[in-house]
This record gives C-alpha cells, structure tokens and sequence, in this order.
C-alpha cells in the first residue's frame, strides 16, 4: 500500500469502532461512514485527523482511498461490498460475508475480474494461538484428527435480526474448515427457541467430513458464563484453545493415549503442557494483513472463496434447522450448479459450448466450435477460438488469445497479455491456416505475463512459464522457464512454489523425483500407527 492510500471503515457501530481504532493506529484510517450523525461527531473529537461522511459515495468516489472496510448488518454486506468492489476499492467484510451463496459467488467473480482483494472477518484466523495449533496439525504432531469441537457460549449479546447460528457460529466453522483441510459432506443442526418463536437462541451443529471426521459446534447467548473453546482430538494428541485464559494457558496440548490390554480399551492419561505464544491482538493482525494484502497483491488467507465456503456450511445448517434438525448433503451433487456469467459486452458466438460457473468478461469473444470447461474465468478483451478447448478451472487474463490449434486442460493459468501463436511462418498474403501446429498446455501450468508461447509445442503439467519469457520448445512437467528462449532455471511444486535443490517443496512439504528430464511427486509414507484409533 503506498504511503497516501487509506481506508474507509462502513459502519461504526459495536464492532467498527474497534476496527476503527486499529486502522488508526496502523496510520491508515482516512474515512468513517456512518448514518448517525452524532456518532460520527464523537469520533471526530477522538480522531480529529480523520474525515467521515454519512454517504457511502464519499468513499467510493475518493480516488485517496484504496480499501473499504465493511462493518454493518449482513443483510447489507453484498450491496456494499458490490459497489465497493465495482468502485476498484478492495474490500474487508465482517462475517458472514453475505447472506446468499450467488451473492458471494458474484463478489468473488468481480474481484478476481478486476484483480482486488475480497477479505473476510474471520478473527480467529490470525489469532497466535489458533495459528499455532494450525501448525501443529499440518505437522502431523497430532496424527489423524478424530473430531473437533468448538463452543462459544456467552449471555448476550442478543438479537433480533439473526439466530444464534449466524451470529457466533461463523468464527468455529473457519476454523474447523481450515484445521480439516476438507468440505464437510453433510450438516445437521438443531436449536433451542428460548425468547423468540423463530429465532434460535442455541443451536448445535454437527458436521461430517468426507475422511470420517466429525466436528461439532455449540452455540448459545442464553449461557451463564463466557466460554470460547476449540478442541481438537487426534489419535496421537489432542489440544485445548481456550481464549478466555491467559495467554500462556490459551493453548494446552494433552498426550493422552489410549492402550489396548486383553482387547480393552485403557486410557492413559498425561499432564497437559502449555504452548508458548507470542500475544497480539488479532484484530490488530487481521487488519495488517488486509493492508499487506493490498500492498503486495497477495490472496488473504480469509479469501472470499473462505468466505463462501463458512456460508455453504451455514447456509445447510439453517436448512436443517428449518427441517427440525433433519441432515443436509453439502456434496456437489445436491448443490445448484451456478449459471454461466456472460458480461452483456461479450460476444458468444454459434456452437459454443459454455460450462457451469463460467465467467466471461467485458469485451471478450468466444469462436464457434470453442468449449468452455467449468469454473473458468475469462477476463476483458480476451478471444477463445474457433475450435479451442479450454478445460476446467482455467483463468485466462486480460488481453489474451486462444487461437485454433491451442488446447488448455484444466486450471491452467494465462497471464495478463500473454501471447499463443498458431502457425510458424505467418505471412499476411499467404493463408497457411492449413500449416497450423498444435500447442498444448497441461493441468496446472502457469503462463506469466506478457510470455510467448511458439507454436507446436507441449508446456508440461505444472509448468511455470516466467513473465516475458519465449518458449521455443517442449517443456517438462514441473519445469520453472525464463528468458528467451526460455530456459529452465529450477522446478516448481503443484502448489506454486519454487523446489529447493533437493526437490522439496518448502510451503506444502511436498517431495519429488527426477523421472527423465522431468519431475514426480514422491507418495507420502503412511506413519505407522501406535496406537489405535478411536
């Protein structure tokens, strides 16, 4: 973020005014909106260096701020955040990021289309505890992960305009989301409707995930005391996250184990031990990490497709509230497939073929004969065809053609104006389209801007092409290409990041070998089991 950008807090109310004192101290508040005039001259007094408006169109319209922060009710989120993003602003909206999934589903479209960041309040991602013990299950300290449950109890803060579900569950369902590294299959949830005849007051949701692992999220405002806990059970070790405790009792691994004697189960219990954390505020995090973001281009780790994800989740669960606690299926089969997106500038031509969830943009043009697999997205100013297959979750940037005779297979990735060609030896008073040499472009690979891809060649699986680089020949799988000619300089992981020498990944673990002039992973090895599950 450069050093004259700022930020518009929307909405000042019970928890704006937190985010508000945090973008303040990081030096990057520039607006507050609010439609309460004398909130807003209460903050005036606080914050003497800092503007506010009771108009949304003060924010949008002000080219000094780069970032709008959205902090009002949820029924409001999609309109602002819409406008926001359609406004180029990046955009952080508390949770839940929207009511409706074709709502987020839209916003995520948009802000990939234009290249912004979509962030979502999930707090207790950046919670150093939390972080911690995310660290600790994707290190496989825990072994496999049993069940998870959460809790977040409390007496109050009541509402009116949304169930107990909505209000405290969001929180525990990223964080079960994020620790499972898998969707759940099925959702069923039940409620207790204590002070409203159709609101819930508590509720508990259990979710069942495809491994077999089960988690459960209890929720309540009609609770006698605070209780915020997440616990996780491996068959190895489990672990407490209590955030109600000192920070050095926030987060208790237990090495409990259980032994089989004459074919009975025997637990043998062990002291708890305290993992050291380094405090910090995690909204002070949470809002660094949105301005890095914007800084430096990154994805936030609370994305929109996080985002989207928790409301699938709550979305089935209030599905199965309203069916008196019947189960819900998450799985793809039961879920509505998303319309194809065509912007009303795009020219769609006979014979295409377009899939579900399918994105075109302004000014773009698809050939006939051209298929278009699911869930791509094709920027502005972007030509497919004619007779092109692009396959499946491919992203095709801006300015960009497909020419016949190129063929993408899924998640394939087409840097901003990079370039394909289609025949070798073009002459303009020469029509040699009968010469035209195929390209082909495996799963996964990457193309990076302003490359060029010569015709007749075969860019591996997983290929990372650098920005400008000329590829004159076959590329191998996994292969990392700069230069012109391109030439290879190293070997990139599936998940994007550069190997070191030995051929590991240094973000994902991932290992691989050497298999003729190109790459393998390595199949992890099973550990041994110690003792058995439960």
């Amino acid at each position: 973020m450069s050093a004259t950008s700022r930020i518009a807090i929307i909405g000042s109310g019970y928890w704006g005014k937190n985010l508000i004192r945090n973008f303040h101290q990081l030096g990057a508040l520039g607006l507050i909106v609010d439609t309460n005039q004398q909130t807003l001259a209460e903050f005036r007094k606080q914050y003497p260096d800092v503007r506010t408006s009771t108009r949304l169109e003060d924010a949008l319209n002000d080219p000094s701020i780069e970032g709008v922060v959205v902090a009002t009710p949820a029924e409001t989120h999609y309109d602002i955040a819409r406008r926001a993003l359609l406004a180029g602003k990046h955009a952080y909206v508390e949770k839940p990021l929207v009511l409706e999934e074709r709502h987020g589903e839209e916003l995520i479209a948009i802000a990939d289309e234009r290249e912004l960041i979509l962030m979502v309040g999930h707090l207790l991602h950046y919670h150093p505890a939390f972080i911690k013990l995310k660290e600790l299950v994707a290190s496989g300290d825990f072994g496999r992960i049993n069940y998870i449950y959460s809790n977040r109890l409390n007496l109050g803060k009541i509402r009116r305009e949304e169930n107990a579900l909505w209000s405290f569950a969001p929180h525990d369902i990223s964080m079960i989301l994020a620790l499972a590294g898998e969707f759940p299959a099925s959702v069923q949830a039940s409620g207790g409707y204590y002070l409203h005849s159709s609101i819930a007051d508590v509720t508990m949701t259990n979710l069942d995930f495809p491994s077999g692992l089960k988690a459960h999220v209890f929720v309540s405002w009609l609770h006698p005391f605070k209780e915020q806990k997440l616990i996780v059970v491996g068959d190895r070790k489990m672990a407490v996250f209590n955030d109600t405790l000192p920070w050095e009792e926030k987060l208790v691994t237990y090495p409990h184990q259980i032994n089989w004697t004459n074919g009975v189960p025997t637990p043998q219990k062990a002291d708890g031990t305290p993992v050291p954390v380094e405090p910090d505020e995690p909204l002070k995090r949470e809002c660094m990490h949105f301005l890095e973001c914007i800084g430096h281009g990154c994805v936030s780790m609370t994305d929109g497709r996080e985002g989207l994800n928790v409301l699938r989740v709550l979305v089935g669960a209030q599905r199965s509230l309203e069916k008196a606690g019947a189960p819900v299926s998450l799985t793809n089969a039961e879920t509505p497939a998303t319309a194809p997106f065509v912007h009303e500038t795009a020219v769609i031509d006979p014979g295409v073929e377009i899939a579900d969830g399918v994105k075109i943009w302004h000014f773009s043009h698809i050939l006939k004969n051209t298929t278009i697999g699911q869930n791509t997205n094709i920027g502005q100013n972007v030509m497919v065809g004619p007779d092109v297959d692009v396959g499946s979750g491919c992203k095709i940037q801006n300015n960009v053609s497909v020419y016949k005779g190129v063929t993408l297979e899924d998640n394939v990735f087409c840097g901003p104006s990079m370039v394909f060609t289609n025949v070798h030896t073009p002459r303009a008073h020469v029509n040699r389209m009968d010469q035209v040499r195929p390209t082909l472009v495996r799963t996964g690979a990457t193309l990076g801007a302003n490359s060029t891809i010569v015709c007749g060649h075969t860019i591996g699986a997983y290929a990372f092409i650098g920005a400008g680089a000329v590829v004159t020949r076959d590329v191998p799988d996994h292969a990392l290409m700069v230069g012109n000619p391109a030439r290879r300089i190293g070997w990139m992981c599936a998940c994007g990041e550069r190997l070191t020498n030995d051929l590991l990944c240094p973000a994902c673990s991932a290992t691989y070998t050497k298999r003729g002039n190109s790459l393998v992973e390595v199949a992890p090895v099973e550990p041994v089991e110690r003792i058995p599950k439960f």
